[in-house]
């Protein structure tokens, strides 16, 4: 088995992660035979078609394609239908042999997608792509959170505890901005990963990419055009931004694990498995219909070792880095936790709490501008009495969460929205419900 070197080195693209195509079927690291199978399957479904069309559809060099179908033509599982002004150009076509061989393939294994990639190959690739080669300092973290109204004092915190390389708890009342400082996180990523659409692991393939946790790069090299075939880059990675994943209250322990699907015949990879070189939340810690003791255990040695155990459902079991940033977010205090072994292993806890009154009002100002409210100090002013009237926090998720009620009245009403007074004290009775007591039944 041969590995590629990680990342490639062609001049053009030596800025990105990605690997060289491989050449040769031996330099894919898969098995002769699973190839063999992929392409069948990939035949199978497309009745007839050239060289071109499968190294594309595959991510596989036209090398490598063409001499997989060599070898199925030496078998009696492949013929060439036409063949064209150029090799890309050769159809090929299943025989009678190649179309019951290839039925049989589809029946254990539906994948025909892109070519995996082998475990040490990925491995090798998150180890290249490591966050812990990217530490951040003060002026980076001011940087990327200039347009937010955040602290210094807690600018300060976050980076020092994403330079700490361990999971980060932050914790405090709900809507104090917990989830909107844990996705800005992202911020402090920078750089490039490459994602492989799938891997190949003891004879069963693992799909990776996923494009709800995975953003392609809008610059990635073109791995079909433009290069030598030697110099193209591995098209089986796709270049993306680094990932964020967040988990909520659906989070459940057998998400944490292979996901098989028994109708395709392959797996699917576990969300922190997707968020490797990026960033994984779990928010509201504590809604999960699993204990948060369970889940923590669930955490201990990923945490302690950074890397993962999963299991196949042969009783196989792998290991896969544990390379990400893991934020924990809560409404709960740390010592309601109650696992010391865990608490231990937390970097940091970071409390979220009430801004500051400088700060809530320039937060207030920029919903305004974002909902188009025409900001008011005085209607300002009256809501900040109604604050100290009933000892309600300045939250950091109000403002938006009161403008938009007033434009959402607006709409309704078909009028411009304003921020006045009147308006306010309606949004807010909407948002906290009324202050009066209930009247009593006059039939009790």
């Amino acid at each position: 088995m041969t590995l590629l070197p990680f990342p490639q080195v062609h001049a053009e693209h030596a800025a990105t992660p990605l690997p060289r195509a491989p050449q040769t079927p031996e330099d894919t690291g898969l098995p002769h035979t699973f190839l063999v199978e992929l392409v069948g399957k990939a035949m199978y479904q497309l009745g007839f078609a050239r060289l071109m069309e499968l190294s594309q559809h595959l991510c596989l060099a036209g090398t490598v394609v063409e001499a997989v179908c060599h070898f199925m033509r030496r078998e009696g599982l492949l013929e060439v239908l036409r063949r064209g002004q150029h090799d890309g150009d050769v159809q090929f076509e299943l025989t009678q042999a190649g179309h019951a061989r290839a039925a049989d393939w589809l029946v254990r294994n539906q994948y025909v997608g892109p070519a995996p990639v082998s475990l040490e190959a990925y491995r090798a690739g998150v180890l290249t792509q490591s966050l812990a080669a990217q530490p951040v300092d003060a002026r980076r973290v001011h940087e990327a959170f200039a347009d937010l109204v955040v602290s210094d004092e807690m600018k300060d915190r976050l980076g020092t505890a994403i330079n700490s390389g361990r999971p980060l708890l932050l914790y405090g009342p709900s809507g104090s901005g917990k989830t909107y400082l844990a996705s800005h996180l992202r911020r402090l990523m920078d750089g490039r990963v490459a994602v492989p659409h799938a891997i190949y692991v003891h004879g069963e393939v693992v799909r990776v990419f996923d494009e709800h946790c995975h953003q392609p790069a809008s610059d990635a090299p073109d791995s079909h055009h433009g290069l030598d075939n030697r110099e193209r880059a591995d098209a089986r990675w796709v270049l993306c931004q680094r990932p964020c994943v967040v988990a909520g209250g659906e989070l459940t322990l057998e998400m944490l694990d292979l996901s098989f699907d028994a109708r395709a015949g392959y797996y699917e990879a576990p969300p922190h498995f997707k968020a490797n070189n990026g960033l994984f939340i779990v928010d509201d810690l504590g809604r999960q219909v699993i204990t948060p003791r369970a889940l923590m255990n669930r955490w201990i040695v990923p945490m302690e070792r950074r890397h993962d155990y999963l299991m196949l459902r042969n009783g196989g079991k792998f290991t896969i880095p544990f390379d990400l940033v893991l934020v924990f977010s809560t409404n709960m205090d740390p010592r309601e936790l109650d696992d010391a072994a865990f608490l231990r292993r937390l970097g940091h806890k970071i409390r979220v709490g009430a801004v500051t009154l400088g700060d809530y009002q320039r937060i207030f100002e920029r919903a305004a501008a974002t909902e188009d409210v025409p900001f008011d100090s005085e209607a300002f002013d009256a809501l900040l009495h109604r604050h100290a009237q009933e000892r309600r926090a300045l939250l950091a998720c109000l403002p938006q969460d009161l403008l938009h009620l007033i434009t959402s009245r607006a709409t309704y009403l078909g009028v411009r929205p304003q921020m006045s007074p009147e308006l306010l004290d309606w949004a807010w009775l909407a948002y906290f419900g009324s202050a009066v007591p209930l009247e009593h039944n006059p039939q009790e």
